[in-house]
């Protein structure tokens, strides 16, 4: 009897301090980066349907939050998991050629909406990159930003202002 209750207690001793280990104990670092998605020039375009007008938030700033991830996850990855937890509307194509996501629409705002040249685009500490968001693994800190844009990025301050490769 005195044997069973020993090895109990030890069993408990043991797993009250298994689970009182976090992140840092075990070696494991969390990483963060902020999230913007916004849709500032649709709202100033006049290409603009007045029913999807109607669902965007006047700010123009859909969600901006800090997005905790893993080691080796995409921009996209954050984004479809931080717009789900938000309850934002996020639709995407998988595109095999560019072995990439490409993304449709968020909060109910959607590529052509404001005309030909117009869709979302994603930066990374203020640089567009020239590749797909599932292609772009995160580091610790950046400053992942969604934008809107109604001429193919030259609006947004993209040089060029030109149709992407993808």
């Amino acid at each position: 009897m005195k044997k069973r209750l020993f090895l109990l207690l030890a069993l408990l001793v043991l797993l009250t301090g298994c689970a009182g280990a976090n992140k840092e104990d075990r070696g494991e670092r969390t990483l963060t980066c902020t999230l913007l998605i916004e849709c500032e020039t649709a709202l100033q375009s006049s290409d603009l349907d007045g029913a999807v007008r109607a669902v965007l938030p006047e700010s123009g700033v859909i969600l901006e939050q800090s997005v905790t991830f893993a080691e080796g996850e995409s921009v996209f990855e954050v984004l479809q998991r931080a717009c789900r937890d938000a309850g934002v509307a996020m639709e995407f194509s998988d595109t095999p050629v560019y072995h990439s996501a490409y993304i449709e629409g968020i909060g109910h705002l959607y590529e052509f909406d404001c005309g030909s040249g117009s869709g979302w685009m994603y930066s990374v500490n203020g640089e567009y990159p020239n590749f797909g968001c599932s292609r772009y693994t995160l580091k610790d800190g950046d400053a992942v930003a969604w934008r809107y844009t109604c001429d193919y990025g030259a609006d947004l301050g993209h040089p060029g202002g030109q149709a992407l490769d993808e």
